[in-house]
């Protein structure tokens, strides 16, 4: 018997600009699989050469094992819905065909299957219809699905007057009790509040622990690394990158945010300004404490910064600063060298280095925004986002549990605990 769950083969979906995509009922459906019943996950043939199209994908093709956990990474428009929505049976691709080998669920969109004027008991179950489950299902897991959503109080309330975040708790809740062989999932790990996050990522984890294949769509990086084994950058349709999590995620925030990596640790602008300056920033590299490019950061280790320069740096005044954001693009430190520091740049000099460390950061992705100015000046040159590294490893206390990413906060501080019995 094959592993194989997913298997995709030269896949591309093309759709006309301005056209609704054509959905069929349940008499053309009936119709369409005694006419051709291996046929929806097939291409239908046409060709289309209008200049009034555009393809939401092409020439896709992976296969996925059984129970593997695979992240589906990409810009918005570079066809990570249609690839589920085909998956899913909701569109039919225009070339290439798909085949899953298993029982599907999927939450293509958190909240499909409300209705406004029902309330949250009577949604579990019509919801819960519509993804599959029986009705002896749902009863046996009706107050599991209530307890995770944590609407208690408002469940024989109207749907309508639930806020988005209770609706999206709730959607999400039903969708994760299923029990399918393959779960397809498009940007539910984003629900509610940080903490609900937390726990939808937990349920997910779970999921994937029991053996269950799962295919995730998300722009959470952190999320990504965190869940699964693989993911696969899509990029206007096409598949750029198929491997290891991280690896793929760091090149996908580099080319992101406008960087070029080089080595996994260097980092050069592709449209670098030097129209009317009298400095600018060049390129930028992060090293480890052996000296190797990096863009991987354990706690406790050390991390080297360093800047090249072009142009004329002047002997006096001249100042270099960095800030150092979170993923939320939140300014948590900064630093700097200036003559204030004692730091003076002589006639020939044009790099700086910069040692960090050891950071208390807990896991998560980092960036370094530069700025190149006279002391007390306007900025000649602002790089932002100019290296970016991930803290992989958070085991301060050095017990073997890693602290959660971004778990309450981005540092770690120093902490002593005496336990001790009552006198």
């Amino acid at each position: 018997m094959s592993d194989i769950a997913i298997r995709v083969e030269g896949l591309g979906k093309l759709y006309r600009i301005g056209r609704r995509e054509k959905y069929y009922t349940l008499r053309d459906t009936l119709m369409n699989a005694f006419k051709a019943p291996f046929g929806f996950f097939r291409a239908n043939g046409s060709q289309h050469n209008s200049n009034n199209t555009i393809w939401a994908l092409k020439d896709v093709s992976f296969e996925i094992k059984q129970g593997e956990v695979v992240g589906i990474i990409g810009r918005n428009g570079a066809g990570k819905s249609t690839l589920l929505k085909i998956l899913s049976r909701v569109t039919e691709p225009t070339e290439g065909y798909a085949e899953i080998h298993g029982r599907a669920g999927s939450l293509l969109e958190v909240g499909t299957g409300f209705h406004p004027e029902l309330t949250g008991r009577e949604n579990i179950y019509l919801n819960g219809a519509i993804l599959g489950m029986k009705k002896r299902e749902m009863d046996r897991k009706f107050d599991e699905i209530v307890a995770f959503a944590e609407v208690e109080k408002f469940i024989d309330t109207p749907v309508k007057h639930y806020s988005s975040g209770m609706s999206m708790r709730l959607a999400f809740a039903v969708a994760a009790h299923l029990e399918p062989e393959i779960l397809l999932l498009d940007e539910v790990l984003a629900v509610g509040d940080v903490a609900f996050q937390r726990k939808c990522l937990g349920k997910v984890g779970d999921i994937a622990k029991e053996g269950r294949t799962v295919l995730i769509v998300s722009h959470n990086m952190d999320s990504v690394r965190q869940l699964c084994q693989r993911a696969i950058w899509l990029d206007q349709g096409r598949i750029r990158k198929d491997g290891n999590p991280l690896d793929i995620t760091v090149q996908y925030l580099g080319d992101h945010c406008g960087l070029d990596l080089d080595n996994r640790g260097q980092f050069r602008r592709r449209h670098r300004d030097t129209l009317g300056k009298t400095v600018w920033i060049d390129w930028v590299e992060l090293r480890d404490s052996s000296g190797n490019l990096c863009t991987e950061y354990s706690y406790g280790s050390t991390l080297r910064l360093i800047i090249n320069f072009g142009g004329h740096i002047p002997q006096r005044d001249f100042t270099v600063e960095w800030i150092l954001v979170n993923e939320q693009n939140h300014r948590i430190s900064f630093g700097g060298a200036n003559p204030m520091c004692g730091v003076y740049f002589g006639k020939d000099d044009t790099r700086m280095e910069c040692a960090l460390g050891p950071l208390p950061l807990t896991a998560g992705k980092y960036n370094f925004n530069i700025i190149a100015r006279l002391w007390g000046g306007p900025p000649w040159d602002f790089w932002e986002n100019a290296a970016a590294f991930q803290v992989v490893h958070c085991d301060p206390y050095e017990t073997g549990f890693s602290v959660p990413s971004h778990s309450g906060g981005d540092f770690i501080i120093s902490q002593v605990w005496t336990v001790s019995a009552p006198r």
